[in-house]
């Protein structure tokens, strides 16, 4: 499958330029004191000729087929999560960067009342983050620490985040298969 530059993305964003779109799939979530369960997922990613990405998840539980009442009412899936941010290339450099490698920043807010700033590489299709920082409202999830890695494998968004939260030290949060959905669909 080819791929072309996104019309009017800012050349400094050229090393994002594969996420962007919207993607759609299925992947698993779990942590201590939440069962292992299904979702789906579907993310866009967009950009208006800025420094910047804009980014969107919707993240909702698959319906266990037992519960024949949601099937029958055809009413959506419960949502997990959702987030929304910004993907930036910061104009300075890292020293020890790999020449193949380019910075990347991804800010994120989500209603759980926590704002992450991650920070890491991207190159070859493949992005590294670690959490710079997360500040959380008096209410919001106490989430302390978190890793992302996303990366094109066979044309699909493949990703992968760990996170120290609830007194919990690192380990597997979610994780997720996502297909590039064709322009013009619904």
């Amino acid at each position: 499958m080819s791929f072309t530059i996104p019309e009017g993305l800012a050349p400094e964003l050229y090393p994002l330029a594969w996420l962007v779109g919207r993607w759609s799939g299925e992947g698993v979530l779990g942590y201590p004191g939440v069962e292992e369960t299904a979702f789906t997922q579907e993310i866009e990613i967009d950009h208006d000729g800025g420094l910047y990405l804009s980014y969107r998840s919707v993240i909702r539980l698959v319906t266990a087929p037992d519960d024949v009442s949601a099937l029958e009412d055809e009413q959506p899936a419960p949502v997990w999560s959702t987030e929304s941010g910004y993907w930036r290339i910061p104009p300075a450099r890292p020293e020890g960067l790999g020449s193949e490698l380019f910075p990347v920043e991804l800010l994120l807010a989500d209603p759980a009342g926590h704002v992450d700033v991650y920070v890491g590489a991207t190159g070859n299709g493949r992005i590294d983050l670690v959490s710079d920082l997360i500040a959380r409202t008096e209410t919001g999830a106490e989430v302390t620490a978190g890793k992302r890695l996303l990366g094109l494998v066979e044309g699909d968004l493949m990703w992968a985040h760990d996170m120290a939260a609830f007194g919990q030290p690192m380990q597997s949060y979610a994780s997720a298969r996502l297909s590039r959905v064709p322009e013009g669909s619904a």
